[in-house]
């Protein structure tokens, strides 16, 4: 069964070489970190479960957004310079999850807000759809200072503030953040199926139940990825400029190759 779906993956990366996309090592890369990831915390989790121990569920969680945090320092081609680089998008992931992760196991759970097959699998929802809108808009907001460099410096030597002379790049690095998540919302339901919605009909569960659920967990996700991304482009805008409201492209690290 997983070798036949991993036929489509390979079909993608031959077309990717015949194409000369350069892809197919990132596509097929992508692919084993998919296998080998998924198969270990499959194991690490049953193993959780059977534990029941809040600090053992604690541990996880502190993994998790480290790991995410990781994730969005790593998807950066301009850095913030120093340990910005890593902990801006990781302190705002967290805390973003963390808030819209914590309301939604307060209106599930019905076990210790704690419980390892509440609080993980929801958490994992919500901080991946956080560290995606958290890492769009950093790198949309980076990349779009330094080529409009002369524009943004025009507007601050005509006597507009940084948050005047930024505003157009800050809008549209979090319209380009938050375009996963509108997306995922506009077709759910018309032209897809959520992942838990599916996960709980082909459970058993009634699909109006299950629609309700799925409402909820969306609800959840663009509330975390909203304010997420919000906040990210919020300091991001403090930390490219300085309280002279003078242009610091000093603190973002040269582009990567």
């Amino acid at each position: 069964m997983l070798a036949a779906a991993a036929l489509l993956v390979l079909l993608d990366a031959g077309l990717s070489l015949a194409l000369g996309l350069g892809m197919a090592r990132a596509l097929l890369v992508a692919a084993l970190r998919t296998v080998v990831q998924l198969l270990l915390v499959g194991l690490v989790l049953k193993w959780v479960f059977a534990a029941q121990s809040p600090w053992l569920v604690a541990a996880v969680a502190a993994l998790m957004l480290a790991a995410a945090g990781r994730e969005i320092w790593a998807r950066q081609q301009r850095r913030l310079t120093g340990w910005w680089g890593w902990g801006l998008g990781a302190g705002v992931a967290t805390l973003a999850t963390l808030l819209a992760a914590g309301l939604g196991v307060s209106l599930l759970a019905q076990r210790p807000w704690w419980s390892p097959q509440v609080l993980i699998p929801l958490l994992g929802m919500v901080l991946g759809q956080v560290m995606n809108g958290v890492s769009v808009t950093l790198n949309a907001f980076t990349a779009s200072v330094v080529r409009e460099r002369p524009a943004i410096e025009a507007r601050l030597a005509l006597g507009a503030t940084r948050r005047q002379a930024l505003g157009g790049v800050q809008r549209a690095a979090l319209r380009g953040g938050l375009i996963p998540i509108i997306n995922q919302m506009s077709a759910a339901g018309i032209i897809t199926l959520p992942g838990m919605m599916t996960g709980q009909i082909l459970a058993g569960l009634a699909p109006f139940e299950a629609a309700k659920y799925q409402i909820l967990m969306l609800l959840l996700l663009a509330g975390g990825a909203g304010l997420g991304a919000i906040a990210v482009s919020h300091w991001a805008v403090s930390r490219v400029t300085d309280g002279r409201d003078r242009l610091r492209l000093d603190r973002l690290a040269p582009e990567r190759r």
